[in-house]
């Protein structure tokens, strides 16, 4: 039956990235070890300094000292063997207490990691999810044409095409479009989110940013329509060819119902996935591409922390991408054995 694929696929799922979750906070032990040390250190200094502001005894800070270290390390497990180490670690991961950044902070100032990560993840979605989506709908519209002109001139030329333009790199042609249309011919900003300083009204600020979306979302669709068109292409011309297409043609059955109602419905569960698999991705971003537009998003905010060694917020970055990406492909399974018959889904073969 339906619902206990669906079960068994959940449970997959769960399992799957608790485990990744433990290779994560295996990976990075020694690391997050000395940044807890250090966060301790740094916030029992904190505290001695507004204690000494009061006149405090100087030999009880000493002592204070001593017993405050020892009871924060024995709160994050420090002085625990590396097994139970990683496994709290893992534990704190998997209820997304990532604790407090190093050096990184939000757009408010604050060090919360979730709060850090949260706030990247529509600036990403913004821009990537909407590329994404005008792709997919562009590419299979087209996939569609072609398919339906088989080896005409339309079919060659876009064909051509993708074959110049599919190789090139995001991040190269990006520098490309933003040296035509930001410098040479200055149509479009050439980074960042919003104007600076940004417009005072919610109207002007809307308008601003879907200004600043621009350039980068034309460059990702103009790179990615071509592929997904050409797949598309081969997908729906590989099912016209079938018995049942053939027999359907020979029925007297209208030619767009035979491409939209057979041949596309038998199509989508590839096309599906394709699809999915790109929204997916575009979840975490694009690490150089964020780069070179200024886009404050995930893939962004994944380099920052590297490059300032922030350990907590990179692993908090890692963490929510791995879950969002593994929530999509169970439910891109689910959706798979639903649409396609072949699938048995807890049934006898």
């Amino acid at each position: 039956m339906y619902w206990r694929y669906a079960v068994r696929r959940i449970f997959m799922g769960v399992v799957i990235y608790v485990v990744i979750i433990f290779i994560y906070s295996a990976l990075f032990n020694t690391v997050m070890d000395q940044t807890l040390n250090s966060q301790i250190v740094e916030q029992v200094n904190g505290e001695m300094m507004k204690m000494s502001q009061v006149g405090t005894d100087p030999e009880y800070l000493v002592k204070y000292r001593e017993r405050r270290i020892n009871e924060l390390r024995q709160l994050y497990h420090l002085d625990d063997p590396i097994l139970s180490r990683i496994f709290w670690r893992a534990i704190d991961t998997l209820t997304f207490n990532y604790g407090n950044s190093t050096v990184m902070r939000s757009f408010k100032g604050e060090t919360d990691v979730l709060k850090i990560v949260l706030e990247r993840i529509p600036n990403t979605l913004m821009l990537f999810t909407t590329a994404i989506i005008i792709d997919i709908l562009i590419g299979v519209w087209l996939g569609i044409k072609k398919a339906q002109k088989a080896g005409k001139i339309m079919d060659k030329t876009t064909s051509i095409i993708t074959m110049g333009v599919y190789g090139l790199p995001s991040w190269w042609f990006g520098m490309v479009m933003i040296m035509l249309l930001a410098f040479a011919i200055p149509v479009f900003p050439s980074g960042g989110i919003n104007s600076v300083p940004p417009p005072t009204t919610f109207f002007g600020r809307v308008l601003d940013t879907l200004y600043h979306m621009a350039l980068p979302i034309i460059t990702l669709v103009f790179i990615g329509f071509w592929g997904r068109a050409y797949l598309t292409r081969n997908i729906v011309l590989g099912n016209l060819q079938e018995d049942f297409i053939m027999s359907a043609r020979a029925r007297g059955i209208p030619e767009r119902s035979v491409l939209y109602g057979h041949a596309l419905r038998t199509s989508a569960p590839p096309i599906l996935t394709m699809s999915l698999l790109s929204l997916l991705a575009s979840f975490s971003g694009a690490l150089v591409f964020e780069g070179i537009f200024s886009w404050p998003g995930m893939g962004n905010l994944y380099w920052a922390a590297v490059q300032m060694n922030d350990i907590p917020v990179l692993l908090g970055n890692l963490s929510i991408t791995t879950l969002i990406y593994i929530s999509g492909i169970v439910v891109l399974d689910l959706i798979y054995g639903f649409l396609d018959p072949r699938i048995k889904v807890g049934g006898k073969a």
